[in-house]
């Protein structure tokens, strides 16, 4: 027997994109860190030892960002969008590529309300480059910097992170119907 709450539910969805109507996505990412690398954390690169590996410019910190968008937009994720298996996208540049996920998003009649992302790393302390991160994120998505939050965190020593063997982020993102 059908469930005649969830089809009342899903009729009123409207696909979504009704004014406001809002959505939310998640994204979370791990790359190992390697000597000699540079580091790009949110657009900026950070003097350091190692660098994070990835066929872009693995900067885990926007790549977060770009699936929690796409995620929230029902468009996928980064993988599908821009493969490691295309050469185009070899040492891409990540916040060039959020602002493509930003266009997309907006194709979509859809636009950021917030999102907030956190770096989960022991070192380098991010603390100096939070504010250049959150305009450089801002700049590639076309909005005001105050619907940027960037953090960083440690594991206390614990797991790969703790040990400095790579990073990961997560991030959260919500998006409303434009206009909406």
């Amino acid at each position: 027997m059908d469930n005649p709450r969830s089809a009342h539910f899903s009729e009123g969805m409207g696909g979504g994109r009704r004014p406001g109507a809002v959505r939310v996505g998640i994204g979370y990412d791990t790359h190992r860190l390697e000597p000699g690398r540079p580091l790009i954390l949110g657009g900026v690169e950070i003097p350091w030892a190692s660098g994070l590996l990835g066929h872009s410019d693995a900067d885990v910190l926007t790549h977060v960002i770009m699936d929690a968008l796409l995620g929230a937009a029902g468009l996928g994720d980064i993988g599908r969008r821009f493969p490691d298996t295309d050469p185009r996208y070899k040492d891409a540049s990540s916040i060039a590529l959020l602002a493509e996920v930003g266009r997309a998003i907006a194709a979509e009649g859809w636009a950021l309300s917030n999102v907030d992302a956190v770096l989960i790393a022991q070192a380098p302390k991010i603390g100096p480059y939070v504010e250049q991160m959150r305009g450089n994120v801002a700049d590639a998505l076309g909005v005001d910097v105050a619907r940027i939050g960037v953090k960083g965190t440690t594991t206390e020593g614990l797991g790969f992170e703790g040990e400095g063997l790579g990073m990961s982020a997560q991030a959260v993102a919500m998006i409303e119907a434009a206009g909406g």
